[in-house]
């Protein structure tokens, strides 16, 4: 699932990368909202909504891949909960972006992701 999508490089070699959007996108699905850069904001954004999309057609090799791809079995589980009960009715746009501003450090530009409520 993830070597399929086109993304940005983020200034990270790929293995770095990989685990930073599983990391991010486990934690987004588990606590429903994360602030992080804007840049990856919009690539776990694509990463999420791919999955919510699977996560519908709920079956053994969709769990599989979700199993393979998310950190947490918690995650897992609430993906597909969340899927099949807020999303079934829903065709895309599962999760928003709001842009903060930059980051007081290094001026980066700061993002919070979180999934849409009905």
């Amino acid at each position: 699932m993830y070597h399929q999508i086109k993304q940005r490089k983020l200034g990270m070699y790929s293995g770095y990368r990989k685990s930073v959007l599983r990391n991010l996108s486990t934690s987004l699905i588990l606590s429903g909202r994360i602030e992080t850069t804007e840049a990856k904001a919009k690539e776990v954004r694509k990463v999420v909504e791919k999955f919510i999309t699977m996560a519908k057609n709920d079956n053994l090799n969709t769990r599989r891949k979700a199993y393979g791809f998310l950190f947490k079995k918690e995650a897992v589980q609430k993906l597909f909960e969340m899927a099949n009960k807020e999303y079934a009715d829903r065709n895309g746009g599962y999760t928003r972006i709001f842009k903060v501003g930059q980051r007081r450090g290094d001026g980066a530009q700061v993002a919070i992701l979180e999934l849409v409520k009905e």
